[in-house]
């Protein structure tokens, strides 16, 4: 077999096949390439049979790849290989052996929805509030247990108080549950193989007979369940070969544990070590910048990432003035690279937290640019900002069916679909809007919650009105009580909601429910790019990785955002942002940009923080700087109190460009170009002048 093409260490991880192999694989160094050969290679030129290999990585989408290459080397053979997920090698050993496990053949899968029905329905039959024990969170405590494998009766010796109690009761009512139903959850595809293992040594030593030799990709992902699960099967040959790399373990808050990888040679004291530090991917430049970051780490193993590309460019800097100011930067380099033909699917931006995507989309939007919002919905479609905007229509007019009926059950209010079917008949009978034909029930409960908050909102500013309904529909309260990480990002994206209220208040001075509801109905009544590859993509950086883009903005580098506020105070956890921060570099090949703002409304809160303790990790000679000293603004001189206007004056805005006054009040009403259209500005604001 030709292992011409591979490079010294890439050839020996493929060549050593007995015994244990940690193959720590740098970004870009060529990992899947080295597995893929491997598995060849024993078959090929150790004559192992295929049936005796087992490879095993964590995405079907991985998997499939892994098929794919290992079928273009070997042909038919390749699948008689088991290539699989952690997943699918489970169902594999449960199907076999389901009566051992106390189940009947029919098995059926549950998926996270099907658990969180089971749960509500335990949490009903006892009888408890779903707000005190909310399901998601509930569901969420199990799958974290089962993980470390804990079943009901052993989660029970760690409640120590009346909440655990009671969770754990419903933890063994859904074990009861289940397995009445003859149903597993996915975490149980984990965790039976290993009870079957364990209560039955002959199977395990069948399979052991089986995978002789096994091959793992991402092993830093691991989580307990698939650590314990590996090192059963490998026991008794120890031909296991684990690839991966604890500088790129980002994900601790799925249950991953990157001390699997650490631990390796203490789990296989005869374990041999090849690093793959060539880098395939990147320029020098841009993998001396990775370097510098991740040597901060203390908790890893040694490995220096080296090319023989070209250094490359230097890697951009540019500290904005605001959160506006950082997405106008990047829209106009990704302009510049558009000009000079750059297709739009080799340029990512990448951030920290969901809400940063907002000022980059609109931004985008304004400029024309195609995009695509990878890992999250475009920000303006999100169930959650669907829901507030749909409230505050809801306040302004009272007529609106369409929002009335998305939110009059949101959240949970027993209002069920026929009664509001109910409610628009008595509606039609009467000639009216649904909301003047509620009367009675807990539909006029709602009614009189709107009622309320319009008395309460007449004097408040927009992110005040935005405030009072969060907080007086429960929409805040129900997303805080469920614990989850779907909730905090769904919080999260509400709280991001008030800086763009804020932004119309501060910057353009739009005033009126009215005007910003019309304002944003422009902005998110838009299309998004959902079919079309050539685009700008937009992710955070835990979706990026194992992606690579040609350029790459890493966006929003400040203390308490990247790093992220919540890890701040824990060393290990500040030990993953930085291993966060290496993921988001070395996605990059050709160029890399850093940004961040001098100050930034972030949830409807503008803060000053400084710049990422990243960035001053990195040798100031790889940074290609364009910081210049800040300018001062004061926010109480906004406002020109002198200025005069008439009639048929031409103005300019900061943002709308050209427009011509059509109404003169306590505010100006403002005819701007098509895009713009009518906007209500106040007088003197200076964000417009005069045109002489």
């Amino acid at each position: 077999m030709d292992l011409s093409t591979l490079n010294d260490k890439q050839k020996e991880a493929v060549e050593k096949t007995d015994g244990p192999i940690l193959v720590l694989a740098g970004a870009g160094s060529g990992k899947t390439r080295v597995l893929t050969t491997k598995v060849a290679y024993l078959i090929n030129e150790k004559e192992i049979d295929p049936y005796n290999v087992l490879a095993i990585t964590f995405t079907n989408k991985a998997a499939k790849e892994m098929k794919e290459r290992i079928f273009k080397m070997l042909g038919p053979v390749a699948y008689q290989i088991q290539i699989s997920t952690f997943h699918s090698l489970g169902l594999l050993i449960l199907r076999q052996h389901y009566s051992l496990l106390g189940f009947d053949k029919k098995i059926t899968i549950l998926d996270s929805d099907d658990s969180l029905t089971i749960i509500k329905k335990i949490i009903k039959d006892m009888n408890l509030d779903p707000k005190i024990y909310n399901p998601r969170s509930i569901r969420n405590k199990i799958s974290s247990a089962k993980n470390e494998l804990l079943d009901s009766h052993s989660y029970s010796r760690f409640a120590n108080n009346e909440y655990e109690k009671i969770v754990t009761e419903i933890f063994s009512r859904y074990e009861r549950k289940t397995k009445t139903n003859n149903s597993v959850d996915f975490d149980d595809l984990l965790i039976l193989p290993i009870k079957l293992f364990r209560e039955n040594p002959d199977v395990l030593d069948s399979y052991q007979e089986r995978f002789k030799y096994i091959l793992v990709d991402e092993y830093q992902d691991t989580n307990e369940a698939q650590y314990i699960l590996i090192k059963m099967l490998s026991s008794k040959y120890q031909n296991i070969c684990v690839v991966g790399d604890i500088d790129q373990s980002i994900y601790g808050f799925r249950g991953a544990n990157y001390r699997n990888i650490l631990n390796f040679e203490k789990d296989y004291p005869n374990a041999e070590v090849v690093k793959l530090e060539e880098n395939y991917r990147s320029t020098a430049n841009i993998l001396n910048v990775a370097n510098d970051i991740i040597k901060n780490n203390k908790k890893r193993k040694e490995k220096i990432l080296w090319t023989k590309n070209e250094n490359g460019l230097k890697i951009k800097y540019h500290r904005a003035y605001d959160e506006k100011d950082e997405a106008h930067y990047v829209g106009g380099e990704i302009k510049k690279l558009l000009e000079i033909g750059t297709p739009k699917s080799e340029i990512a931006i990448l951030y920290r937290t969901n809400a940063q995507s907002r000022n980059m989309e609109e931004e985008l939007l304004a400029e024309n640019i195609p995009y695509k919002v990878v890992g999250s919905f475009y920000f303006y479609n999100r169930k959650e900002i669907k829901d507030l905007i749909s409230y505050l229509k809801l306040i302004y007019n009272s007529n609106d069916d369409v929002s009335l009926m998305r939110v009059i059950n949101v959240p949970k209010r027993q209002i069920g679909p026929k009664t509001i079917e109910n409610i628009a008949l008595k509606a039609a009978d009467k000639g009216t809007s649904m909301y003047e034909a509620i009367d009675s029930g807990k539909e006029l409960g709602f009614k009189l919650l709107i009622e309320d908050i319009k008395r309460q909102s007449e004097d408040l500013s927009l992110t005040e009105i935005v405030d009072l309904v969060l907080d007086k529909t429960g929409m805040k309260k129900e997303l805080e009580k469920e614990k989850t990480i779907e909730a905090e990002v769904r919080l999260e994206n509400l709280e991001e909601f008030k800086s763009i209220t804020k932004n119309f208040e501060e910057n353009n001075g739009i005033i009126s429910l009215e005007e910003f509801l019309l304002e944003i109905s422009l902005v998110s009544d838009v299309e998004e790019h959902k079919n079309n590859n050539d685009v700008i993509t937009l992710m955070t950086v835990h979706a990026a990785k194992g992606l690579e883009f040609s350029y790459v903005f890493i966006i929003g580098l400040e203390e308490g955002l990247f790093p992220h506020f919540n890890s701040i105070a824990s060393s290990e956890d500040l030990e993953e942002e930085r291993r966060l921060c290496y993921v988001a570099v070395t996605r990059a090949k050709k160029a890399l940009t850093l940004v961040n703002a001098k100050r930034r409304m972030l949830y409807g809160k503008t803060g000053q923080n400084p710049p990422s303790r990243f960035i001053s990790e990195i040798d100031k000679k790889y940074l290609d700087s364009d910081e210049k000293e800040e300018v001062h603004i004061d926010k109480e001189e906004m406002i020109d109190k002198n200025a005069t206007y008439n009639l048929g004056d031409k103005v300019v805005h900061d943002k709308y460009g050209e427009g011509l006054i059509v109404g003169i009040g306590t505010v100006l009403t403002i005819a701007f170009s098509h895009k713009y259209g009518i906007i209500k500005i106040m007088k003197g604001h200076k964000s417009i002048r005069k045109v002489e």
